[in-house]
């Protein structure tokens, strides 16, 4: 199966007076697991639904394999869609289930019993052929769902929200199977979720969506270790935010003005002038925990606290500190017989300066 690339170019699209996605630019490359991730309202599904050909922007061009779709009908476009609610045939069996496109295409018989019966294996489900739907789970008929899909052979798999449905051990390994059936295929595949997990342990690459502005592309550990802005940082894993503005800045080293909190110093290069205001940022896993009054390493930034909220989430404890007006998420590992902190003991939290970021505010 040939791998193709996936190019918008400055989309937009508008239902009546209000804008749905703003100059979208997206290069997905041949053969790449793209995720588009963001929360509902972003447009991430009226995009893909866009790709697929369900919906017609007012301007920008969609491409495929470098040759603009943007006018063609979906079933002239060699695309296959999954979506979330699946969408089976209940009166068909498995079997005739996933023949149904290539029965619709008029394809010999005999094509049509060798590529369900291949695409069946693949899925893992061909013992199950002449089941129905409401006699298989729910991870079943997701699996039913893909392969009536990528049977037809599609340059280009589009999945919408496919793994919600289904409880959180099951789309775990649900994602993993997915995961392993894109890459045997090499198709090229965009996967819409607005969680942030999926997004982060399926894709090669993931763009970030809010009121239809992409925020930012890249690989799931760039953005989550670098994100571009406030929304990005907050939306791709759990992070800290304090507002400060720049009182001085030297070569490698800057000083902050943190509200509710007071002066701190990292060394930090970068150009932000004096006076400027900015947004502090940190997850909750980079803070180091201490008593009040235990020695403090020289490697890192000090705040004193107190300790607001303990919740013990198995693999580690989340505490919420209260740091000057603000109130701190901090994330302790966990291991048998660690003491934990109490409600209302005073701490001190360090802060790796190398895992700050400064963003604007």
């Amino acid at each position: 199966m040939k791998k193709v690339s996936v190019q918008c170019r400055h989309v937009r699209l508008s239902f009546g007076p209000t804008r749905v996605l703003e100059d979208v630019n997206l290069d997905i490359e041949p053969g790449e697991f793209f995720a588009l991730l963001g929360p509902s309202g972003s447009g991430k599904s009226t995009l893909l639904r866009l790709i697929a050909g369900f919906n017609r922007q007012q301007s920008g061009d969609v491409l495929i394999d470098g040759v603009d779709v943007s006018a063609k009908a979906p079933w002239e476009r060699n695309v296959g869609m999954v979506f979330q609610s699946y969408a089976l045939w209940p009166h068909l069996t498995v079997w005739d289930n996933v023949a149904f496109g290539l029965v619709e295409r008029k394809v010999d018989k005999a094509t049509i019993r060798q590529r369900v019966g291949a695409v069946l294996e693949l899925v893992g489900l061909l013992a199950f052929a002449q089941r129905r739907p409401n006699q298989l789970s729910g991870g079943q008929q997701q699996r039913v769902a893909l392969a009536r899909t990528i049977v037809i052979e599609p340059q280009v798999l589009l999945l919408d929200e496919p793994l919600s449905n289904l409880d959180k051990t099951l789309r775990v390994q649900m994602r993993q199977e997915l995961l392993a059936t894109q890459r045997r295929l090499g198709l090229t595949t965009i996967f819409v979720t607005h969680d942030q997990e999926e997004a982060m342990t399926t894709a090669d690459r993931m763009a970030v969506l809010d009121k239809g502005v992409v925020q930012q592309v890249g690989a799931p550990a760039a953005l989550y270790d670098d994100p571009v802005n406030a929304f990005v940082a907050g939306f791709v894993g759990t992070m800290n935010l304090l507002p400060a503005r720049v009182r001085a800045r030297e070569a490698a080293r800057i000083t902050l003005d943190v509200e509710g909190v007071g002066e701190l110093a990292f060394p930090l290069a970068g150009g932000a002038p004096e006076g400027e205001r900015l947004l502090v940022s940190f997850r909750p896993h980079s803070l180091r925990v201490d008593l009040a009054d235990a020695a403090r390493d020289a490697r890192y930034v000090w705040m004193p606290g107190t300790v607001e909220v303990s919740e013990f989430l198995g693999e580690f404890t989340r505490y919420r500190v209260r740091v000057g007006s603000h109130s701190l998420a901090v994330d302790q590992a966990h291991y048998a017989g660690l003491r934990k902190f109490a409600v209302g003991a005073a701490v001190s939290l360090g802060l790796e300066p190398s895992q700050v970021r400064l963003l604007a505010a």
